[in-house]
This record gives structure tokens, sequence and C-alpha cells, in this order.
């Protein structure tokens, strides 16, 4: 292919691959905004940060549960058509928590939410794939995964921002809205590719069967349990352990963010031909932060320091797993796998949301950090000492 039309070909992937990351990045925005604004939406209830911090769970939950059957039942729906039919239920959802007058309403529209979030995440990473030339597979999962860093970047310290001048409600309306524009987007510049073959229920064996993809979710599910044992609770804890104020807790969590796009940097230069061992350091680096979070309080810096290695280490992470998820299925297998992958991962999400709300009322919220860091710590064995032989020798299903 001559230079010319490789960069058409290029040019002609971006709106698409753009549009889809900005999908990713209010997806992103509308799972963490709850977290900064924990205590308002709490004392609008005149709950305990604990049980506000249940709808947390309730949604990773949904996610996990809906995840697999929503996608087999949306695998005979071409692309293009699923895409903005998940977008339609998203933003409708956003509008349901925004006017919602009871916690159990919020609850209700949230799960309505985490519908649209089970089918999106099992097919934005594959999609985003096939849209791309096979030499930007990378990238363009690279800009799928940058959508997570950007809204934690700017989605989450903005909308916290919003909330707290406008009320919480209103940053989930500004979600609704922005979603419907960039709606129009992918409508105007997704290609129409083919819904493919239907993966049903009877092919699950299959998955099964293949040894290095159950051993990424057992992964998962510890990384992300972990994780949110600390991340679900972050604000208070930067609130009562390391005191902060609202203002500096809200660039604390930019930080976070920024360092995620820096991993996502790093993902696209090192990790083709590092793998294993670049998996490995991921993992390592989130169980480290986690673990020294609380004993760097004391340092005025210290929070931040650990925040810049959890986010560098976390959003690497989660492109590594993304990846080995597709590399070791075939294209038919990687939607499906890939909502499995998602229903796992929020397994965790609520299940570190529970751990981690437990030890905020028997340990103290100074406590998330070494219960996280302990968990995923067994995570980061099992990623040096067993999964690595299993992707060492692992390559994409039907190579």
């Amino acid at each position: 292919m001559s230079s010319n039309a490789t960069g058409r070909a290029a040019r002609s992937e971006l709106p698409p691959l753009l549009f889809l990351t900005l999908a990713a990045f209010l997806l992103n925005t509308s799972e963490f905004v709850p977290i900064g604004l924990l205590t308002d939406i709490a004392a609008a209830f005149s709950l305990t940060e604990s049980g506000a911090g249940l709808m947390i769970s309730i949604y990773a939950w949904a996610v996990a549960a809906l995840s697999l059957p929503l996608m087999v039942a949306a695998s005979r729906m071409p692309p293009r058509r699923l895409v903005l039919l998940v977008l339609g239920v998203f933003c409708a959802g956003q509008v349901g928590t925004a006017v919602a007058p009871t916690f159990e309403l919020v609850v209700a529209s949230r799960l309505v939410v985490a519908a649209a979030h089970a089918v999106f995440w099992s097919v934005a990473s594959p999609y985003a794939v096939r849209v791309a030339s096979p030499e930007h597979a990378s990238r363009a999962l690279g800009m799928i995964v940058t959508g997570t860093s950007v809204a934690m970047i700017f989605g989450l310290p903005l909308g916290r921002a919003l909330g707290l001048a406008l009320g919480w409600r209103m940053t989930f309306v500004v979600v609704g809205a922005v979603t419907l524009v960039v709606a129009l987007g992918l409508a105007l510049t997704f290609p129409r590719l083919s819904a493919g073959e239907p993966f049903t229920l009877a092919r699950l064996p299959e998955l099964g069967r293949n040894r290095a993809l159950l051993g990424i979710y057992l992964l998962t599910i510890l990384y992300a349990t972990g994780y949110y044992v600390a991340y679900s609770y972050v604000e208070p804890f930067l609130a009562q352990v390391a005191g902060m104020p609202d203002d500096l807790i809200t660039v604390v969590l930019s930080v976070f963010g920024v360092a995620g796009l820096a991993g996502s940097w790093l993902f696209a230069r090192l990790f083709d031909a590092h793998r294993t061992a670049y998996l490995r350091l991921t993992m390592f680096g989130v169980s480290a932060a986690l673990l020294l979070l609380a004993p760097l309080t004391p340092w005025a810096a210290g929070p931040v320091a650990a925040c810049v290695l959890w986010g560098v280490c976390a959003t690497s992470f989660n492109a590594c797993a993304q990846a080995e998820v597709i590399r070791v299925t075939t294209e038919e297998q990687s939607a499906v796998a890939m909502s499995i992958f998602s229903g796992l991962f929020n397994v965790g999400i609520g299940g570190g949301s529970i751990v981690g709300g437990l030890v905020c009322d028997t340990l103290g919220v100074g406590a998330v950090g070494y219960v996280g860091g302990a968990v995923a710590a067994a995570g980061t064995l099992w990623c040096a000492l067993g999964l690595g032989r299993l992707l060492g020798g692992a390559g994409r299903a039907g190579d």
C-alpha cells in the first residue's frame, strides 16, 4: 500500500476511534463520579458514606451479572447500531439519576446505566481493533484505555467540582447532554461493520478450556478487588487521614488521572516487546502504591506520590489485561470473552467496595490501603508464579 493510501486509511479510522474514546471517557466518568461525590450523595439522603457506597457495589454487581447475557443477546446486532443503542440507554440512565427523589430510585437509575456499561465495555476494545488497520491495532486499544485515564483527569475532578458548585445532580445532567453529542458523532462516522457469527451459550466451554484466558480472569478479580477496596473510599481517606481540603483532593484526583495517561503512553511503547514482564511490573506497582498509601501520609507529597504510581500502573494493567484477552481468543470469541472480563472486573469492584466499607466501619478508613494492597499482592504473586507460564506460550486462538 502506498504512503498516501496508508495516510488516507489512518485518517478514516481516526474519527470513529476518537468518538469511541470519548464514549469510554463518559462511561468511566459516570462510573467514577459517585466516588468523588460520595460524601455529598450520602448527605443528600441522610446516609453514612459506607451506606451510600453500596451504590458503587450494586452498580458493579449489576454489570457483572448483565455483561455475559446482554452480550450474547447483542452479538447478533450490527456494531454501529449496538453502540448507538447503548449510548441511548446510558443517556436515559443519567437523566434518571439526576431527577431521582430517593436513594432507591438513584440506585435503580444506576442499574440502567450499568446495563449500558455492561455491553459497552464488552465491545469497545474489540470494535476499536476492528475499526483500525492491523498495524494500528495497539494504538486503537491504547486510545480506548486513554478514555479511562482522561475520565480520571478531567471527568472525575470536573464532575466533582461541578457537583460541589451546583449540586451533585448537575454532574449527571451534563454527562447525559455530552453523551448525545458523542452519539451523533458516532452515527456520522462509525463504519457499518458486519455483526459476525453470533456467539451462543453453547460455545462457552470453548472459553472454559482456554487456560491462559482463565488465568487472566483470576488475576483481574484479585486486581479489581484490591484496587477498589482503597479507591472506593479514596475521597474520605484523603480528607480524614491525609487531612486534605476539598480543593486539594480534586487536584490529587486529577494527578491520578494524568499519571494514567503516562501509563497509556508506556503501554503503547513497551508492551509488545515485553508483554509478560510489563504485566508483572504493573501489578507489582499497584500493590506497592496501595500498601504505601497510609505510611506516606505524614509527608505532604506522600499521598500524591502514591497516587502517581497507582495511576501509572493501574492504567497500564487495564490495557495489558484487555490486550491479552483479545490476543488469546478468536475474533468471534473476543467480544464475549471481554464481556466476561468486564463482568469479573466488576465482581472485583463490588467486592472491593463492600470490603472497603467494612474496613472503614471496623478498622477505620486509614486501613483501606493496607487491606487493598494485601489483596493486590496476592494477584502479584499469581502473575509472577503462575500466569506468566500460561501467557508465554499462548497466541491468538486459531493462529
